[in-house]
């Protein structure tokens, strides 16, 4: 009997949603970085065990009260995303009480009819005793059918919560070819990239205010890949920040990103990019929908 099912995986900014998925699929297809709302697309990563199960994860942007129109594409898109799926997996780190954020989540998946597991991750940074508190505490907030400490970053217990979440899931077909491991084109993925290397090499000096902009993607006879891209901000003292003293961060920028393209499309590539100031395109309807954060 082959079993298969959607998986979605919520829980507040920050708590391991994206590590955890990029440790199933053993690729990085969701960006991690340590600024909060990082993922801002459901991306659908495929997890295949041989003629047994396949499992398809929607990495979701997390559940959040939104500041801006981006914010609230995000938070919908989340939201419809926990609606059409088979199991749903609320993750969060060891505390002893349930917080504001959490129980925000909480009580939006609480009339969903479907199974819900509790993933407490980080386990490698705590103690068993602060484990069990975490345990109480939600238990005595939420009806979970599982509870499973992980580690996502070092793969502690992952193989336990797999074997879970099929033991979970209805039987049903194979949705996606046994190959495929993401619903992405390569553009979205390259995309990703190059956002997560500026979020990582910036970190606290720009906001969340950047996106980038695929221009073009060509490869030659070789098999080579030119790459061109834009960098948006929205302030001049952003574009500066990210540009750097005689281009030396856009450069570690295009350096770092253009490694982790050549390992994902297992080519040489040529990247360019360059930085553009777009004001408030997180609040324009229209940016919005061209950089695919809308409507999609």
């Amino acid at each position: 009997m082959f079993k298969s099912g959607f998986v979605s995986i919520i829980g507040r900014p920050n708590v391991g949603k994206s590590t955890l998925t990029n440790r199933i699929i053993g690729e990085k297809l969701s960006i991690v970085s340590n600024k909060p709302q990082t993922t801002r697309n459901n991306i659908m990563s495929i997890y295949n065990k041989g003629d047994e199960a396949q499992l398809v994860f929607v990495d979701t942007p997390g559940l959040h009260k939104p500041k801006n129109k981006l914010g609230a594409e995000m938070v919908k898109m989340a939201s419809e995303s926990v609606g059409e799926v088979d199991l749903l997996v609320f993750i969060t780190e060891p505390q002893s009480k349930v917080g504001k954020g959490d129980q925000f989540i909480l009580d939006n998946i609480k009339d969903k009819n479907v199974p819900v597991f509790l993933l407490i991750n980080k386990t490698d940074k705590s103690t068993p005793e602060e484990i069990a508190e975490t345990i109480t505490a939600y238990s005595e907030a939420f009806t979970f059918k599982e509870i499973v400490p992980i580690s996502a970053i070092n793969g502690n217990n992952v193989d336990t919560l797999l074997n879970l979440m099929i033991k979970y899931m209805p039987e049903g077909p194979r949705y996606y070819p046994e190959d495929m491991i993401t619903d992405r084109q390569e553009r979205f993925i390259v995309m990703e990239i190059i956002r997560e290397k500026a979020l990582r090499l910036l970190e606290q000096e720009v906001p969340h205010g950047i996106a980038v902009e695929i221009l073009s993607m060509k490869t030659n006879e070789k098999g080579t890949y030119k790459i061109e891209a834009n960098m948006l901000c929205e302030k001049s003292s952003h574009k500066g920040i990210i540009i750097g003293k005689n281009g030396a961060m856009l450069k570690r920028i295009s350096t770092y990103a253009r490694q982790d393209i050549e390992k994902f499309l297992d080519t040489k590539v040529y990247l360019r990019i360059w930085v553009k100031v777009k004001e408030e395109w997180r609040d324009s309807p229209f940016l919005l929908k061209e950089l695919g954060y809308k409507d999609r």
